[in-house]
């Protein structure tokens, strides 16, 4: 059935929520993430009985697309097409994945496979807690082994322990440690490591030469998106026997200046949110990102719903070799949208993101 037989009938909420799969502690500059949260979906629906859900990207007016042709929404062939719906950009995607009976992920091209390769993001500074008798490193052992259990087989480190927490040459030792064990724990898993641009310099230099046997798979924002830094950062790996790359673009995120930084060679993945850019932005960045020889791999920490998106991304539009997971549960719905097994997510053929409220 064609989009163009659908008329925008009604446009409600939901909550949604996760679970994880224990209290996230702290990173380089926030403190606690808690045990999981709850946002607002948007369900549109149509006079012919179908419908999609999905977070929205920031506030809009849903009343502006009631009675609206769903084709002159949204173009399957290249995302959300009325500004006064991008903010609708996940919803409107399950729907018309939903309306043309496949799953999102063969409507974006279908370009990577459905068998997406996931790390765990959940490894946080649960060492530092409790305050009153701080666990150390007996505390990381133990959510490796836990995300590891539940299928994870590569691990993202929070690093920049001495950005906020700790005395800077403790933290930087402490970070070093961990980084050290989950090496010695797990010899064949990839490990990135993420400062939250809480390191310098002379900070991060320390840190590589202290942990240059473990391989690092990556680096993700040790530091504010200068282009001098970078600069440095490149010039130094290449003067490692071992170069990971060069991850950024979380925070504040700036496509063209993330552009820029990937044609000069001086980032390798790019990580604009996966809500916060948006799945249309997105189907407009990859094709450019590859342009560049860099690649991607959507921020996704929050939600398993959101590395859920960023899954489908991965298998619809190539070019994103591996995604952030959340360890944990969607709430409100029927599962998470994939199954979890020897480091990989498989999603579901069911149409749309092949999620479905309660």
């Amino acid at each position: 059935m064609t989009l163009s037989r659908h008329v925008v009938s009604s446009v409600t909420t939901a909550e949604v929520g996760s679970r994880y799969l224990r209290a996230v502690g702290r990173n380089s500059f926030r403190g606690h993430h808690g045990s999981g949260n709850t946002s607002t979906a948007y369900v549109v629906e149509t006079d012919r009985g179908a419908s999609g859900w999905g977070l929205p990207l920031y506030g809009g007016d849903p009343a502006r697309l009631i009675g609206k042709n769903v084709a002159e929404l949204i173009d399957p062939e290249r995302g959300v097409v009325d500004p006064a719906a991008e903010f609708l950009d996940y919803p409107l995607h399950d729907l018309a994945a939903r309306i043309l009976d496949v799953p999102v992920y063969a409507m974006l091209g279908g370009t990577g496979s459905p068998r997406v390769r996931s790390y765990s993001g959940g490894i946080y500074f649960d060492d530092l807690d409790p305050e009153d008798a701080p666990a150390g490193t007996d505390a990381i052992r133990t959510n490796l082994a836990q995300d590891y259990e539940s299928g994870f087989r590569d691990f993202k480190l929070k690093l920049g322990r001495g950005y906020r927490w700790m005395d800077p040459q403790e933290g930087l030792e402490r970070d070093i440690e961990v980084t050290l064990l989950t090496r010695e724990l797990y010899p064949d898993a990839d490990i990135l490591v993420d400062p939250n641009d809480g390191y310098t310099a002379n900070a991060l230099t320390a840190y590589l030469a202290a942990v240059s046997t473990c391989h690092l798979y990556w680096i993700e924002e040790p530091f504010a998106e200068r282009w001098e830094d970078f600069r440095f950062l490149r010039e130094h790996l290449a003067t490692l026997s071992w170069q990971p790359k060069i991850a950024d673009g979380e925070f504040d995120p700036d496509e063209d200046h993330i552009l820029r930084l990937a044609r000069e060679g001086l980032v390798d993945v790019a990580l604009m949110d996966v809500v916060g850019h948006g799945l249309t932005a997105w189907r407009r960045t990859i094709p450019r990102l590859a342009e560049t020889s860099a690649e991607a791999s959507p921020h996704a920490w929050g939600m398993p719903l959101k590395t859920l998106y960023a899954a489908h991304i991965a298998a619809g539009l190539g070019n994103v070799p591996i995604i952030e997971g959340v360890p944990g549960n969607t709430l409100g719905t029927d599962g998470n949208g994939y199954t979890l097994a020897d480091g990989h997510l498989t999603l579901s053929d069911e149409p749309g993101f092949g999620i479905t409220l309660k």
